[in-house]
């Protein structure tokens, strides 16, 4: 596709952005940004993208600066958990199926003679007007197409919505190449990650890929509002969030050195089965102890900490508040929330006002209380989560 250097600027960009992207190892972190670029590139006010996943489109990411100027706890929209048909009946489903951009003026005003129609479902539930939408296919360098980016609602300088401009679309074609590779790229990530926790829960039947999806996404939010909160800017946010989630999945990769006698053992243990447990947080910071980089220092400390409590009565090292590295204190509490709340072979799981209870009382105890308060206030989008990730029958 042919561009016009009309804009030397927003090719400028453009390009370093795509370097950017290539930095990036998370692939929710890499959406946030693909999503966060593109927007800024056409002063978009939402946008989402979809996932192809067993030949449908998969709702997996999702911003919108309306919805969080007016809820800026509520971050819930990113963990809807919806598909839709690629197929001619949908805006995204037509886009996937013909692998070519709409460039919408008014969705609520589609000629008769197109096949596909606005679905406004979501706009109802969020109280939110889309007007302006261009779709865009994300096509591989093998032509094939692994999802659709969305974004709504192009602004001008005093605010009003109005239609994409056609030069938009030429860039934002071009810059889909580009963020698609990286896609591809991350995806790969995460999957290999999804593969070793596959290799513990062939071990341990508590530690599943739902379990570490909740467990990390409980973990990002956490964090994205302990760093506003103490003012940290947003490029630290983001950089550290990118290696986070992973860090976070990988909490409880130590088990494999346990015994399955231990591991699957149906009622509590004694205190020497307990003891050698204990030991899978030093033999999962061990597989990361080179720190080759920053991920590899936080699985460390992830690892290492996350059983650590605030009143110092933890493990390994009975470390004491403050000196619990922050992502410590946070897997801690998103780890125990998530084990009390969800089934395991060796229990139901607890009410819900329970789990809520023992987290309050535990606050300034085996829990950092500012975490537990910031946990609460963010509670909406914690039932969210666990409804994006539920555990599968046979995992629980």
């Amino acid at each position: 596709m042919e561009l016009s250097y009309e804009n030397d600027d927003k090719l400028s960009e453009l390009l370093s952005i795509n370097d950017e992207l290539n930095h990036i190892k998370d692939i929710d972190s890499l959406l946030d940004a693909i999503l966060s670029k593109t927007r800024r590139l056409t002063n978009a006010d939402a946008g989402s993208i979809f996932l192809v996943e067993n030949s449908t489109l998969n709702f997996s990411y999702v911003q919108n600066d309306t919805l969080r100027q007016r809820d800026p706890l509520n971050n819930k929209q990113i963990y809807s958990n919806f598909s839709i048909p690629i197929d001619e009946k949908s805006i995204a489903g037509y886009v996937a199926l013909k692998g070519t951009s709409l460039n919408i003026g008014d969705v609520h005003k589609l000629d008769d003679t197109v096949p596909y129609s606005f679905n406004s479902s979501f706009d109802e539930i969020a109280g939110y007007y889309t007007q302006s939408m261009m779709a865009i296919p994300l096509i591989t360098t093998r032509s094939q197409v692994i999802g659709v980016m969305q974004i709504i609602n192009a602004k001008n300088e005093r605010g009003n919505t109005i239609p994409f401009k056609e030069s938009d679309e030429k860039y934002i074609n071009f810059f889909a190449g580009s963020a698609t590779s990286a896609i591809e790229k991350a995806k790969m990530t995460r999957e290999m990650i999804l593969r070793m926790i596959k290799m513990a829960e062939l071990r341990d039947p508590k530690e599943t890929g739902a379990h570490v999806n909740r467990v990390a996404s409980y973990s990002i939010e956490l964090f994205q509002r302990w760093a506003e909160l103490n003012s940290l800017n947003n490029k630290k946010i983001k950089n550290y969030k990118d290696i986070l989630r992973i860090s976070a999945m990988l909490h409880d990769v130590g088990k494999v050195a346990i015994s399955d006698l231990i591991l699957k053992k149906p009622g509590r243990l004694d205190e020497g089965q307990f003891k050698v447990m204990k030991t899978h947080a030093y033999q999962g910071a061990k597989l990361f102890r080179g720190n080759v980089s920053d991920l590899d220092a936080l699985c460390y400390e992830i690892a290492y900490t996350h059983h650590e409590r605030w009143d110092g009565k933890g493990y390994p090292r009975r470390l004491k508040g403050d000196n619990i590295p922050l992502s410590g204190r946070i897997v801690a509490l998103a780890d125990v929330y998530d084990a009390l709340i969800s089934s395991r072979v060796y229990k139901p799981a607890w009410n819900e006002q329970d789990v809520i209870e023992t987290l309050e009382k535990e606050a300034g105890h085996h829990f950092d209380p500012e975490l537990v308060e910031i946990f609460f206030s963010i509670y909406d989008v914690i039932k969210a989560i666990r409804s994006k990730f539920p555990d599968k029958e046979q995992n629980i």
